[in-house]
């Protein structure tokens, strides 16, 4: 039946584009094109250009911080390498969270919400909880949130509370699904559910292909290396790059920001291939996509970092499948249970990058079977990973909500 979805988030994309919260665009459009009425709760950012309404989803940004340098609450700001959280941030959090509560209590019974739906447990579960304690609520994890759980206290008795209130849970990997588990979630009302992939935006593409191969000044018969996402420890670009001085002539392309920009040019250096790097910083999602398809090899080095933190599942994992691009990543958070190591991807082990090297040379020696993979890939993703497929199990996932709390009583 149609619902009334309040998603309380700290990332959206905040403006067409965006690579902040990619993911959680197309959540919310597709559930909306199932003909709930979804509205965001989100903190305001000086970045966010986002009318009141774009394809059936309504915003709502709250502010909170009276000075301009707090504005460091959510879209990835908040947290330093990913791992720690910012100085400014412990002074902004509790003014961000008085007023993502207000703001999504307001919101909740404005319009008459049936479903409130807490996207990261810490905060958006907790808010998402806190806001509407009569309402059904599912709450989505999405990496940080669970690792910010385990290692502070305060965070981790949140997250239990909110665990046992919300009706359902669901996870993007296997990985947070059972690290919940620990944190106190029900088995019975968890599920994991991968993210989708827009499979026409993100295509194989000869035009672009050409156009961005020319922008990089990489001809034809140059291997080209893509990769995507935070410069983070996580992401394991270090291990990339290490992988590069094994590939004589090829060139590696980075597309991302982060605190880790400074120190991975100078290990380029140490290594003396920083002439064929190009760090691109941002990217718009589109162009991306362009990239993913420019290359012949798309890299995804993802590892558990020394902190213990992993990704749940990188966007670019899909996006790759679904440009039809072979892809070389490991099989760190979520990656191994979308991926078929030898079929759709080759998977090598963590922080190995002598494997790197020696699985994208492979690939890179055989076109043939590359492509043979790219058109494997492809052919998973149209059909199990399309974001209608995801948002009919959110949809299923309210209803359960709505049955525990219908119990509950």
């Amino acid at each position: 039946m149609p619902h009334v979805v309040v998603m309380v988030t700290t990332s959206y994309p905040r403006f067409p584009g965006d690579s902040v919260g990619t993911f959680m665009e197309p959540i919310a459009r597709a559930v909306a094109a199932l003909g709930h009425e979804v509205h965001i709760v989100a903190p305001w950012h000086p970045l966010v250009t986002r009318g009141a309404e774009e394809q059936g989803v309504h915003f709502h940004f709250y502010r909170y911080a009276p000075l301009r340098a707090l504005n460091v609450f959510g879209y990835a700001v908040s947290m330093r390498a990913d791992v720690r959280l910012r100085s400014a941030a412990y002074v902004a959090a509790p003014l961000a969270l008085a007023a993502g509560w207000r703001a999504a209590r307001a919101v909740a019974r404005r319009h008459r919400a049936t479903v409130m739906h807490g996207h990261w447990v810490i905060p958006g579960g907790v808010t998402a909880a806190a806001a509407a304690p009569a309402l059904p609520l599912v709450i989505s994890l999405h990496g940080s949130d669970v690792y910010i759980a385990e290692r502070l206290a305060p965070a981790r008795f949140a997250a239990r509370r909110a665990f046992r209130r919300a009706g359902f849970v669901t996870a993007c990997s296997d990985d947070l699904a059972d690290r919940a588990i620990v944190l106190g979630a029900d088995r019975s009302r968890l599920e994991t559910v991968p993210y989708g992939v827009d499979v026409d935006r993100f295509r194989p593409d000869p035009a672009s292909r050409a156009e961005r191969r020319r922008e990089l000044s990489v001809g034809d018969r140059v291997p080209l290396l893509f990769a995507a996402g935070r410069l983070v420890r996580k992401k394991g670009f270090e291990y990339l790059i290490d992988a590069l001085p094994d590939m004589p002539g090829a060139v590696l392309a980075i597309a991302g920001d982060g605190t880790l920009g400074d120190e991975l040019r100078e290990r380029a250096r140490a290594r003396g291939v920083a002439e064929r790097i190009r760090f691109l910083g941002n990217q718009p999602q589109g162009r991306v996509g362009e990239y993913l398809g420019a290359a012949d090899v798309v890299c995804v080095p993802s590892v558990r970092d020394d902190s213990g933190n992993v990704d749940g599942l990188p966007n670019v994992v899909l996006e790759a499948l679904a440009c039809g691009t072979p892809l070389v990543t490991t099989a760190a958070g979520g990656i191994g249970a979308v991926v078929e190591n030898g079929r759709t991807a080759v998977v090598v082990p963590e922080r190995d990058s002598a494997a790197l090297a020696a699985a994208a040379t492979r690939i890179l020696a055989d076109p043939e079977s590359g492509r043979r993979m790219g058109e494997a890939a492809r052919a998973l993703v149209q059909a199990r990973f399309g974001w209608p497929r995801v948002a009919e199990r959110f949809d299923a996932a309210y209803d359960r909500a709505l049955a525990f709390m219908s119990m509950a009583r």
